[in-house]
């Protein structure tokens, strides 16, 4: 029999209402395992053991938090092939992808673990004499977390740890889709140490448990990665009751090429940037913009390394890139190969569904990366986040026109640019209109130490990741003495 999954609430294995099957998207038969489905009154039990947890975990020891989480991050790396694999199963990445963000998950929680003992604060004059000054950080309550499936361990640490590390109470909300990643960090977190109703896991709808975490009167603040739509929805409806949010969205990202730019390096790390984790990164770089006099190398360059990605099963040796992650993914994926043919635009490879393992299509959501050529900025395809392996090549006559259509987007996250100039990295730096810039590397790598997040449509509120995290998981206390 599958193996049920229960929640996680104040402590306790608590079975679901009803259970939905996780399924592969390499084996489509295959059965990963089957995951409660909560419902309001789970949240409700689960945020109120986060508020009766909260008063004590709050003031607790930094060593005892610290030991905690450093606890976690040394199993999970300790387990990172296992968890590994479970991750290639439930979401479609390949093995040396799925380890790597394994293993980026457990470094998060051991900087994180870190951070318990770094807690700072500033002491200053008064400018009235006799008085001193104290400036302190203290966590801001019960939290709750709403993360996407694209990264289905590593987005969950980046927003756990740092909420447990400031005194924090959770209650997570794992996507749909790959709910078997949170059970296992849930099962990990349980054993660290942690008292009860210090973190709780609810899984189950969006729209049944995600709206009840946004709508709660007691949780203090909504953190969110997901999409444009539903993170406005979160916005509105946090603004309205006071709660604290953080929101990261969409991306459209930009790669320029100059004509100066090392043509090898620019092509593999645009292949990269696009089709790497099947292009379902919100950092991955879906617009290349090139320059008139390398354009045609590029492209041909380009087509024939895309043509050597090989499509296959996730944990399949030799696989280069796995499924799409579901069939409503892959249908917006396929769809969106349709609106650049009716465009105009050129596919000169790819944008098809494809067979890994049966003979059959339908053994698993495979597609053929899919590259345009000959596409203008105003194109849906240069204009919405497609998230998938489709990207297109925008072909302009200078730098100035490629940062101007590299800026003209609604979003704002990431932004690449390949060349052997300082003169233009350094302008590109300063002006791309991201909250993130890669020179001579591909868009979608980023570090678990450093801020993470964009501009425009792609973010709103504080900073992700590293010392950053600090702005959304504390407010600040400002304390008045007389000597």
């Amino acid at each position: 029999m599958t193996t049920r999954h229960d929640n996680f609430i104040n402590g306790i294995w608590t079975p679901g209402k009803a259970y939905a099957a996780n399924i592969n998207p390499s084996h489509l038969s295959e059965v990963v395992g089957e995951y409660a489905q909560g419902d309001a009154s789970d949240v409700d039990a689960a945020v109120y053991a986060a508020s009766v947890a909260f008063p004590s975990w709050s003031v607790s020891g930094i060593q005892s938090r610290h030991d905690a989480l450093d606890k976690i991050g040394t199993e999970i790396l300790a387990r990172k092939e296992e968890l590994g694999e479970l991750l290639a199963r439930e979401e479609g990445k390949v093995r040396a992808e799925a380890i790597g963000e394994v293993m980026r998950a457990g470094q998060i929680f051991k900087f994180f673990a870190g951070e318990c003992l770094r807690l700072a604060g500033e002491s200053l004059p008064s400018v009235r004499p006799g008085i001193g000054v104290e400036i302190t950080r203290e966590p801001i309550g019960v939290v709750g977390l709403i993360t996407p499936w694209n990264f289905p361990i590593a987005i969950p640490a980046w927003k756990i740890a740092p909420a447990l590390a400031f005194g924090n109470c959770v209650v997570f909300k794992p996507a749909d889709l790959v709910p078997g990643c949170a059970w296992a960090l849930a099962d990990i977190i349980r054993r660290s140490g942690i008292p009860a109703g210090v973190f709780n896991l609810v899984m189950g709808s969006g729209r049944v448990i995600g709206e009840a975490l946004v709508r709660h009167a007691d949780v203090a603040a909504i953190s969110f990665t997901g999409s444009v739509g539903v993170g406005r929805s979160i916005a509105a409806a946090c603004a309205e009751s006071g709660k604290k949010v953080q929101l990261e969205m969409g991306g459209k990202n930009p790669q320029v090429v100059l004509d100066d730019a090392d043509l090898q390096q620019a092509v593999e790390l645009s292949a990269q940037s696009c089709f790497y984790s099947t292009g379902q990164r919100c950092t991955a770089s879906s617009r290349i913009i090139v320059t008139d006099t390398i354009y045609p190398a590029f492209v041909d360059a380009l087509k024939a390394r895309v043509e050597r990605i090989k499509v296959g099963g996730a944990l399949a040796d030799g696989t280069d890139m796995g499924p799409v992650v579901s069939q409503a993914q892959l249908e917006q994926d396929l769809s969106y190969v349709a609106i650049g043919n009716a465009e105009g635009a050129r596919l000169i490879t790819g944008g098809q569904r494809v067979a890994c393992h049966s003979g059959s299509p339908h053994d698993g959501y495979f597609m053929s990366p899919a590259l345009f050529v000959d596409t203008t900025p105003s194109m849906r395809i240069n204009r919405e986040e497609i998230f998938g392996p489709v990207a297109s090549v925008i072909r302009v006559k200078d730098y100035d026109e490629a940062l101007a259509v590299a800026n003209d987007s609604p979003f704002g996250l990431s932004a690449g640019i390949a060349t052997t100039s300082l003169q233009y990295a350094t302008h590109f730096k300063r002006h791309a209109q991201a909250g993130m810039v890669m020179v001579n590397l591909p868009t979608a790598g980023v570090d678990y130490h450093v801020p993470f997040g964009g501009r425009k449509g792609s973010s709103y509120g504080p900073r992700e990741q590293g010392r950053y995290a600090q702005e959304f998981y504390t407010t600040v206390k400002t304390a008045y003495t007389l000597a």
